[in-house]
């Protein structure tokens, strides 16, 4: 019995029971983490992921409202407000050639005859821009080399109508033209700041490139302050707004739009051969030479 009683209390007994119990408390610590990792992964972290994608998805939407229907944003607020504002401008012009003086020498005269006769050939010429209704009195906003030499000029709206326009001025060296139209309930375009442009707010375009009525596109403001030297139209006094919305032929004399729905320039040239490089005129330019035509 004293035998049995010195084996249980023997350093080897004592050891073990020692071991024993770092190994259970050991095991006991690895079963809780290993739940509370599953417990974590299971219920925290899909809620934190989703949490930043909300932030990051309210951040790129301007006034935007994750909760509503995702279909909708900013851009296609602003368009529905602005579109039924936005024109289509055809214009057109007779004009007069002549036949080189070249084939009036008795040379050709002698192979071809009469066939190029020497009176003044005329044809019409014709060509498609975009404007905005800027008040309910049917005033619009256009560049001038849209409706330039014009005989005639018509305006069609988003909803159908086609009205006859006229050129109230135009200002050749600015780009600017005023047309007015007479209808009943028209829709009006509301004209923000250009001089508080920052680069890197929303822009967006609204127009008929290439007759493609109601286009939109949509970019940023690349820089302000563009000289014309830098646009390639040394021939013109402003100081342009650069966007990377894209902007086509057609689109001159639409406007740009600030994510509120404001205008803010008058789209007019681009860069032949480069992408992204688009140029407008400042609205609050476009509207104080419109106010002295």
């Amino acid at each position: 019995m004293q035998q049995d009683n010195q084996n249980a209390n023997s350093p080897k007994s004592s050891g073990l029971k020692t071991a024993t119990t770092y190994l259970s408390l050991v095991l006991c610590s690895v079963g809780i983490t290993l739940a509370g990792s599953y417990f974590l992964s299971r219920n925290s972290l899909p809620n934190a992921h989703a949490e930043n994608s909300d932030n990051v998805l309210a951040q790129i939407m301007p006034n935007g409202n994750t909760s509503g229907n995702q279909r909708e944003n900013f851009v296609t607020r602003v368009v529905d407000k602005v579109g039924p504002a936005v024109v289509r401008i055809n214009s057109s012009k007779t004009v007069t050639t002549r036949i080189p003086d070249a084939f009036n020498n008795p040379f050709f005269r002698e192979f071809f005859g009469d066939q190029f006769s020497d009176q003044p050939q005329q044809r019409v010429e014709r060509g498609t821009g975009s404007g905005f209704i800027i008040n309910t009195d049917g005033q619009i906003l256009t560049n001038a080399h849209v409706v330039e030499g014009a005989d005639r000029v018509s305006v069609i709206l988003k909803d159908g109508r086609t009205l006859e326009g006229k050129v109230l001025g135009s200002d050749p060296v600015t780009d600017v033209a005023v047309v007015k139209i007479t209808a009943d309930k028209l829709p009006r375009v509301e004209l923000g700041d250009s001089d508080s442009l920052k680069p890197g707010e929303w822009a967006i375009a609204i127009g008929n490139p290439l007759g493609l009525d109601n286009t939109v596109t949509t970019g940023i403001i690349s820089a302000t302050g563009r000289s014309s030297s830098q646009v390639g139209v040394p021939d013109k006094r402003v100081q342009f707004i650069q966007t990377d919305a894209a902007i086509n032929p057609g689109n001159s004399g639409g406007p740009l739009l600030n994510a509120s729905g404001q205008v803010i320039g008058m789209n007019t040239a681009i860069i032949q051969g480069a992408q992204g490089l688009g140029f407008s005129i400042p609205i609050n330019t476009a509207q104080r030479i419109a106010n002295q035509l």
